[in-house]
């Protein structure tokens, strides 16, 4: 499984940037798919997280800022981020839980991560 994440850059702060993070590969089902961040010094930290239905949960730093949404057909998550602040300044790392099929036609399921896209805030 590959994740391909874009849409990061520089925003100034109280703008927005959208994040899309698209997972390719022999998918049988994603159950869930979210967004990490990791800022420079600091260990990575969870943002938000979508199930394969409407459920989301979110980072306190972040509720009311961010909206996380799926596109199930095109097993591609977004992350909308409005109201930036240099605090969200991070790497920001796309994740998926996903089941796929063997050649020897076993199941499997695994966490799969995205290379990784800077978002910059500046005051």
């Amino acid at each position: 499984v590959q994740l391909q994440a874009s849409g990061g850059g520089l925003a100034q702060a109280g703008g927005s940037l959208r994040l899309s993070c698209a997972a390719s590969g022999s998918i049988v089902r994603i159950s869930g798919m979210g967004w990490y961040r990791q800022a420079p010094g600091k260990e990575r930290e969870v943002v938000a997280r979508a199930t394969s239905g409407e459920s989301a949960d979110y980072a306190d730093s972040v509720k009311g800022r961010f909206t996380i949404s799926r596109d199930n057909a095109k097993n591609t998550v977004y992350l909308q981020m409005n109201s930036l602040n240099p605090e969200d300044t991070a790497v920001y790392y796309c994740v998926a839980e996903a089941t796929t099929k063997t050649d020897s036609g076993e199941y499997v399921v695994g966490r799969y991560w995205g290379q990784g896209t800077q978002v910059t805030v500046s005051s």
